[in-house]
């Protein structure tokens, strides 16, 4: 005989509860998806460990770094966040010409223990946006060197980060293409990445779309907020955020290349939370829509127009502002946390829920000038190239 049934009012409540719960309960565990750069150019970092220790409090699964220090390797061991080594540009001339060197980095850079686990080493940055024609004719050579030197069956990855600007087209994003000119580096790089599994690493900055239309309706577009879509004749498909219509791009020029088996990997996307007068768009209103709106994204599953039910794997930049970086006053604050271990911003990336950790640890004592390092965020560099190849007429 049948129980009594539950009132009909009653189980919408409940179920309702459910879901409100399911929604705003902290995710719990990493997300391979989601990454971040933890980038030094500055003089009042937290230590290594203590940096650890926050991103473990996040659902953050991946951290790339622009110098393998040994230190900052060794504090994420036993955190369950894996590593994108970083070479940088100066190496590549002695791991293109000198396997041996190569080899010597590997053993000098790669954990000797399988925690911290290394997803990936990235060779240089930007280096066909550089113009340095020795440079970029030594990129491939080094890039299979390093591969050649990794240990068997490691399945790290070997890549190089690009700027937007090795595209051609982007305007609607069926139309990516790559430049013509780049394809005496393009062309070998990719067959590179294809043979070994490798991934195809891109900046693609929304802000600095933003930039260059600095009008309310592309600021939505930008920050994955309400909008009308922008449809691309050319597929089809309706866009209705600016970080997608890049990604897309990227992934038809690979695909005109006949390179559909190389997986898009966004390796730097941010949005700065101040900066000058003559800075459209820095603010921690809108640094906190785009990144929390795209960490709501990514969680979601729901992909890109072209590349559906998968999200792309994303870096975000960055762990901390850097001080001591050059030029305009956005440079020095993409920050998605204070030196305090707190948050600058609510990003939806907290385990716990709450805003961070605290208290922080002295900060270390860094040199008033910066140590070398790779040039770290490409937008410095191509901020006018990047805005002419991120939709102009598309917007």
């Amino acid at each position: 005989m049948a129980g009594p049934s539950m009132p009909q009012p009653l189980l919408v409540a409940l179920l309702l509860l459910g879901f409100l719960l399911l929604i705003h309960v902290p995710y719990a565990a990493p997300q391979s998806f989601i990454g971040i750069n933890y980038g030094d150019i500055a003089d009042n970092l937290p230590p290594p460990a203590s940096t650890a220790r926050l991103l473990k409090s996040t659902t953050i699964g991946k951290v790339r770094l622009y110098r393998t220090d040994p230190a900052v390797v060794a504090a994420f061991a036993g955190t369950s966040i894996s590593l994108l080594l970083g070479a940088a540009n100066a190496d590549i001339p002695s791991f293109a010409s000198s396997p041996s060197a190569a080899a010597a980095w590997v053993a000098a850079h790669l954990p000797s223990s399988s925690s911290p686990a290394v997803n990936g080493i990235s060779v240089g940055n930007e280096v066909l946006y550089s113009g340095d024609a020795a440079l970029i004719s030594q990129l491939v050579p080094a890039l299979q060197n390093i591969y050649d030197a990794l240990p068997a069956n490691s399945g790290i990855k070997v890549s190089t980060v690009n700027a937007m600007d090795v595209l051609a087209s982007s305007d609607p994003p069926s139309s990516g293409a790559f430049k013509p000119e780049l394809s005496a580096a393009l062309d070998p790089l990719l067959a590179f990445l294809s043979k070994t599994g490798s991934p195809f690493l891109v900046n693609p900055y929304p802000y600095f779309a933003y930039q260059d239309d600095p009008r309310p309706d592309t600021l939505a577009f930008c920050l994955f907020q309400p909008n009308a879509g922008r449809p691309d004749a050319g597929s089809g498909l309706t866009y209705t955020s600016m970080f997608d219509a890049q990604v897309d791009a990227v992934r038809a020029a690979l695909d005109a290349k006949g390179y559909k088996d190389v997986e898009v990997v966004v390796a730097e996307t941010g949005w700065p939370h101040s900066g000058g007068a003559d800075e459209a768009g820095a603010s921690v209103e809108n640094a906190r829509a785009f990144v929390s709106n795209l960490v709501s994204h990514l969680r979601s599953m729901v992909g890109t127009p072209r590349m559906p039910g998968k999200s792309v794997d994303t870096y975000l930049f960055a762990v901390y502002d850097e001080d001591l970086k050059p030029g305009k006053a956005s440079e020095k604050s993409f920050g998605l946390f204070q030196t305090t271990l707190t948050e600058t911003y609510p990003t939806g990336l907290m385990r716990n829920g709450t805003a961070g950790l605290a208290p922080a640890p002295a900060p270390t004592v860094r040199p008033a000038s910066p140590p070398p390092a790779i040039p770290q965020v490409g937008h410095s560099s191509i901020t006018l190239p990047l805005a002419l190849v991120c939709f102009r007429s598309f917007l």
